[in-house]
């Protein structure tokens, strides 16, 4: 080294992440990984060391890393409470398969086993999260292929890897080139991802029974991100509707005429409804879970593509079950599949989601007290640029994204889908705006998840701003907004406990403080505004779009809003009418927001 120090074993590991490309890793310190951390300072500019409030926050901007840049995430934590604290994230990264690599410190080997303060079996802690690749480095020899394989496994995966480094093992001299002897191990970097594509008498036997459908209904998920020109293109082929699960809410633009919008619980009218009447169903790249709002079993006959052999056929009896990439496999699909004329199903489909956004804006535009979630959600949505990027954590504001977002070509959306985690929203927005600093990115999120996490969170958005602009790097477009929705309620919970228990809402577990969101920032140096006039929506949406900082709009909106699916079943409305019945505080409100919102049964 150029002080004249040897190089230790975190020095090697970290010029070996480099080596694969990483250039940006989250994380906390602490003793237990602080081997890491000098190496890491050595190392310079070379890599982009995110500092975080807690390690929980880590884990989610790894696990966002991923999605807005395509590269393995890379997080860093000491032992046994970091360990803990950062499970959340990785679990995160794990349910919606995003490689990431977790660097997790570990007291001083030589005194494991003695209950040393701090020391956990973190083995045991990781072994699910980390069931791709797990790994202790016990001996320098060990760095080299340990850290290779652990990003090869991620990446291969597209799961969590999560390697161990004892406190003392990260400061022993580094041996980069172990003996030629054996037992020892010589790897490399380098990973090449593989085509994955099915036989051609499957991808026939795919085509054969979707020219036979006459009303075709796609549903598409997470693995169709990337093969967004195909699935317009088989939709258009066979006259077919799209309806998307959450997390594919980017796979296409939500403004073609054929394009439904979300399905299920968070989901349009539209969506469930062509869900109930196609007789075939085309799900591509996605393990959508709430079956109910899939047709009836054996009501549609149905083609499967997965990469996840697992997957397949698991939600619903599909006829052909395709083992491949969405991409490669729509690519060999489209040439067999027949050119539909005008038929009566897609005019149906478009008239639909011309009804379902009627009726959007007429539900955004219905009275509430004081503010209506969805006018809130609507007015800014309408005002964003083509190149925005938008997070929403989980709860309300990942219902109102579905229904209120309209993403148009080149816009991003994504939120924790698998876990369903609340105060994902600030640090996945962060990670963005780290990855696309000259791009506007916005966070829906609700007072729930910034009372857990989001004030911790926004003062990391504080650091990284003050950070570039210190360091002349300032973000191209300062545009970062982050969008609180104040129901003063855990709110996506209380209607749970109505319409799927039947029971009324309980304010020991349901009610929370109202706190001034925007205040805080302000008191941070950021910037915000607190809006509780309906009057005073478009005024707040412009200026935060025009803000040179970080901004927060602290909108209080009314909790009796409902997120109810627009069609309910008979078990539903006859749970959420015990609900009301029982003593629910707020029953005379949520009956007339149901008639303002059109909340209707299905098939009375």
């Amino acid at each position: 080294m150029a002080d004249g120090r040897e190089r230790t074993v975190s020095d090697f590991i970290v010029d070996r992440l480099g080596t694969w490309q990483v250039r940006r890793i989250y994380g906390y310190a602490g003793d237990g990984i602080n081997g890491v951390m000098a190496a890491l300072d050595r190392a310079g500019d070379r890599f982009d060391f995110v500092q975080v409030a807690h390690e929980e926050l880590a884990g989610l901007m790894a696990s966002a890393h991923p999605r807005f840049t395509g590269e393995i995430g890379v997080c860093v934590c000491t032992s046994g409470p970091g360990a803990i604290h950062m499970l959340n994230g990785l679990y995160d990264a794990k349910l919606d398969h995003q490689p990431v690599v977790a660097l997790v410190g570990q007291q001083a080997f030589a005194g494991v086993g003695a209950s040393a303060q701090q020391e956990t079996n973190l083995r045991a802690i990781l072994q699910d999260v980390a069931s791709s690749y797990l790994e202790i480095v016990a001996k320098p020899e060990q760095a080299r292929h340990v850290i290779d394989r652990a990003v090869r496994a991620a990446l291969d995966a597209r799961s969590v890897a999560a390697v161990i480094l004892p406190h003392d093992v990260q400061l022993e001299p580094a041996i980069e080139d172990p003996p030629h002897e054996h037992g020892r191990q010589h790897s490399a970097p380098g990973f090449t991802p593989s085509r994955l594509v099915p036989p051609d008498d499957v991808i026939r036997r795919a085509a054969e029974l979707l020219n036979a459908g006459r009303r075709v209904a796609l549903l598409v998920g997470a693995g169709a991100l990337g093969a967004g020109p195909q699935v317009e293109r088989v939709a258009e082929r066979l006259g077919a509707g799209v309806a998307k699960a959450l997390l594919g809410k980017g796979v296409v633009p939500d403004d073609l005429p054929y394009v439904t919008g979300s399905v299920g619980w968070l989901g349009t009218g539209a969506s469930n409804r062509m869900m109930r009447e196609c007789d075939t169903l085309f799900m591509i790249g996605t393990n959508f879970p709430y079956t109910e709002f899939l047709p009836a079993p054996g009501a549609a006959r149905a083609v499967q593509i997965d990469v996840e052999p697992r997957n397949l056929a698991l939600r619903y009896p599909v006829d052909v079950a395709i083992h491949g990439d969405a991409a490669e496999t729509l690519v060999g699909l489209l040439p067999l599949l027949e050119e539909r004329g005008t038929e009566s199903w897609r005019d149906e489909i478009a008239g639909w989601v011309r009804d379902e956004r009627e009726a959007a804006e007429r539900h955004a535009r219905a009275p509430a007290t004081p503010l209506n979630p969805q006018r809130v959600v609507r007015e800014l949505s309408a005002r964003l640029p083509d190149d925005a990027i938008l997070t929403a954590d989980s709860g309300t504001s990942a219902v109102w994204l579905a229904r209120h977002v309209t993403l148009r070509r080149g816009m991003h959306a994504t939120l924790s889908g698998g876990l369903a985690t609340m105060g994902c929203g600030i640090p996945y927005a962060l990670a963005a705006k780290l990855a696309h600093p000259g791009r506007p990115v916005v966070a829906l999120v609700g007072d729930g998840a910034m009372q857990m996490s989001g004030f911790s969170a926004l003062v990391d958005v504080l650091k990284q701003w003050r950070r570039a602009r210190e360091r002349g790097r300032a973000w191209g477009d300062p545009r970062f907004v982050v969008l609180v929705l104040n129901n003063r309620d855990l709110n996506y919970v209380t209607w749970e406990q109505r319409a799927m228990d039947g029971e009324p809402r309980f304010l020991g577990s349901q009610a929370i403080p109202d706190l001034r969101y925007a205040d805080f920032a302000t008191w941070l140096g950021l910037d915000g505004v607190r809006v509780e006039r309906p009057e005073d929506v478009v005024a707040a949406c412009d200026r935060a779009l025009a803000a040179d900082r970080p901004f927060v709009i602290d909108a209080v909106v009314d909790h009796n809003v409902p997120t109810l699916p627009p069609t309910l079943t008979k078990t539903m409305e006859d749970k959420l009418t015990r609900a009301l019945a029982a003593g629910d505080p707020d029953a005379d409100a949520v009956l007339r927001q149901l008639e303002l919102q059109e909340i209707v049964q299905q098939n009375p």
